[in-house]
């Protein structure tokens, strides 16, 4: 089965101190890139992210974003005062009013605000770490599923064109009877114009050899093997782009040598045909891991 780079995927669950979300994307990439989007607390997590993308990802660009988002009940349960300082600002407060001549009562608002005033316990975010690594799997899951859906439509796709390039094939092999006719009367007409005795067999030597630089079977022969490897490898298990596209190099290969010894315009349009087929199968290549 074949996976397509380029997908999407997430994952989201509950931690001890909030929610954490995984958000995964990929295309295409001639080898495995990561880069990950960690907030501070889990930047630990990146050896964790990297090996276990290596592991399960052959090639792709992948962009791995963590969210995390803190509950507001758990944060607020771990606000403290910082009592020693909040009397001494009110302290102060009343002995600057004193010295003013009057009294105010102190702005709340602003003492707020005075740095360590109100202290916040830092959490304990390794149970939340561990759940992140966790969900990493069940993120990285959803994405190969996905890589493999759109991997099953190139499939298709690829499938569709290897079956338009062995009827390409199979017409061409019909005409090959024509070509021989047709070189044949070719070589008749140009002796006739010459009116010059010809040694006898003279004119077979020259068809056959003719007909042996015009001659396709050997093309079309590479063309089948080429078809029935590129069926072989789609239906390995493994990342297989790198040697897909090689493939379509060598179909494109052929296609071009059965173009330059095309002696029929059937012939030449087939080969037209067939570089086609064979570009539309390279750009889905492009996507496949």
């Amino acid at each position: 089965m074949i996976r397509s780079m380029t997908a999407y995927a997430q994952a989201s669950a509950a931690s001890p101190n909030g929610q954490l979300t995984w958000e995964l994307r990929s295309v295409n990439q001639r080898y495995l890139d990561v880069s990950p989007r960690l907030p501070e607390d889990f930047r630990a997590l990146e050896p964790d992210l990297r090996q276990q993308l290596k592991e399960r990802l052959g090639r792709g660009k992948i962009e791995a974003s963590l969210k995390f988002q803190a509950d507001p009940a758990a944060a607020s349960a771990r606000l403290e005062v910082n009592h020693d300082l909040a009397r001494a600002l009110v302290d102060a407060h009343d002995e600057i009013a004193e010295m003013a001549g009057g009294s105010a009562e102190p702005d709340l608002v602003h003492l707020l605000d005075w740095p360590g005033l109100i202290v916040q316990e830092r959490a304990d975010m390794d149970a939340d770490r561990e759940q992140a690594v966790t969900l990493l799997g069940q993120a990285i899951d959803a994405l190969i599923a996905a890589r493999e859906q759109e991997g099953l439509a190139i499939a298709e796709m690829l499938e569709s064109r290897l079956d338009g390039i062995e009827r390409q094939a199979a017409a061409v092999r019909e005409h090959l009877p024509e070509i021989r006719a047709a070189l044949e009367k070719r070589f008749r007409e140009r002796l006739a114009a010459i009116e010059a005795p010809v040694e006898p067999g003279r004119l077979e030597q020259e068809v056959v050899l003719q007909l042996q630089k015009l001659d396709v079977d050997e093309e079309l022969d590479r063309l089948d093997a080429h078809v029935a490897e590129v069926r072989r490898v789609m239906a390995l298990n493994e990342p297989v782009g790198r040697r897909l596209d090689f493939l379509m190099q060598e179909l494109n290969r052929e296609a071009n040598t059965l173009g330059s010894k095309a002696a029929l315009a059937e012939i030449g349009q087939a080969a037209v045909e067939l570089k086609v087929l064979i570009e539309q199968m390279r750009e889905q290549v492009q996507n496949v891991e």
